[in-house]
């Protein structure tokens, strides 16, 4: 029987890992962006996929063969999609930071990627509107924007409050205008992952049919939309390395003598492998979420807000900054805390 409070366990764990994954990449000496964003990508969008769906999934090219062609277009087709919004999102890490960058981002894909789908599948009145769990849960989703609007007035008061030397010390090219440009693209498109997943909603029976545990009947999915991720990252990740001949650069080729090679690949695969996590725990969130399974969505953004902010304050994003901006995000983490709690109870309810 699903359990709506370990779900919102497993979908902080999947925050943690999502907010965690740029923080490698950070690390990363004389790679162009494009060299470790593919590196990583391969490894988030293809490797692990794959490996762990074969490891947890019985007789995964079975399943994969029964899935309709319709479903698995469509799967594919919303990771394209998606795609645009996970390589404009690394884009919002260098020009806003973390906190700044995770708040715009992830706030709008909240609203688009929780609402949208009961709306297109007509039932959100009946799971919205219509029952006290339901209306709890779209507390929640209230809570949360409110979080995240509060988390976002803090990082636009640090902006304000910092010189362009403090700025550049912790996010080196920082750029406010084109940094929300790029984070409203971001997340607009960023909330077609949720509606992949939506659509392979069926290939979850033909995985349990197959004798997938209910933990892991969604990995087969993560499979179709993150390729989808692949393809509109690889083209435009290769466009860019013709472009800037910084294909010597996986082998170390052009770099500065002593280039830390070795270490730039683990960090790149470390980064990757961190990115494909969070929605490991996704799929496993969303397996104990019950009837209000498209509340994951709105539970793993907060969460990775959380997280994300915390990563921020740990690599010295906020130093400096008054109290009283300091206390504004800290009020929005414990909101965001406070709309996985209420989600959760809802979910609770509804089960």
């Amino acid at each position: 029987m699903p359990n709506p409070l370990i779900g919102v366990f497993y979908h902080w764990l999947g925050g943690l890992s999502s907010a965690s994954f740029y923080v490698p990449y950070r690390g990363i000496k004389r790679w162009n962006w494009e060299i470790f964003w593919l590196t990583g990508g391969v490894f988030s969008w293809l490797v692990m996929p794959w490996l762990m769906a074969s490891i947890l999934v019985p007789d995964l090219g079975g399943v994969m063969a029964q899935i309709p062609a319709r479903i698995a277009g469509l799967c594919v087709l919303f990771g394209v999609m998606w795609g645009f919004g996970g390589l404009t999102y690394g884009l919002t890490m260098r020009y806003l930071g973390l906190s700044l960058g995770m708040a715009v981002v992830l706030g709008l894909c909240t609203v688009f990627g929780t609402l949208i789908p009961p709306l297109v599948e007509g039932d959100f009145a009946a799971k919205l509107l219509d029952t006290l769990s339901g209306r709890i849960v779209l507390l929640g989703l209230g809570i949360t924007v409110l979080g995240i609007c509060v988390v976002a007035m803090a990082g636009a008061a640090k902006d304000a409050a910092q010189s362009e030397a403090e700025k550049a010390a912790t996010v080196a090219e920082f750029d406010f205008r084109k940094g929300v440009l790029v984070a409203i693209f971001s997340g607009v498109m960023s909330a077609c992952f949720a509606f992949g997943l939506a659509a392979g909603t069926p290939v979850k029976a033909i995985a349990a049919a197959h004798g997938a545990g209910p933990l892991w009947t969604g990995l087969p999915v993560l499979c179709l939309v993150m390729f989808g991720g692949l393809l509109t990252n690889a083209v435009w990740c290769l466009i860019l390395t013709a472009r800037n001949a910084s294909a010597g650069q996986w082998l170390g080729r052009g770099q500065a003598r002593g280039a830390p090679l070795a270490l730039n690949w683990l960090l790149a695969i470390l980064g990757g492998s961190l990115w494909y996590f969070q929605f490991f725990f996704y799929t496993m969130g969303e397996s104990q979420m019950g009837r209000f399974g498209f509340s994951s969505w709105v539970l793993h953004m907060a969460s990775i807000i959380i997280f994300g902010t915390l990563w921020g304050f740990a690599l010295k994003e906020w130093k400096g900054t008054a109290s009283r901006v300091r206390l504004t995000v800290w009020s929005g983490v414990a909101l965001l805390v406070l709309a996985t709690v209420v989600i959760g109870y809802g979910n609770k309810l509804g089960a």
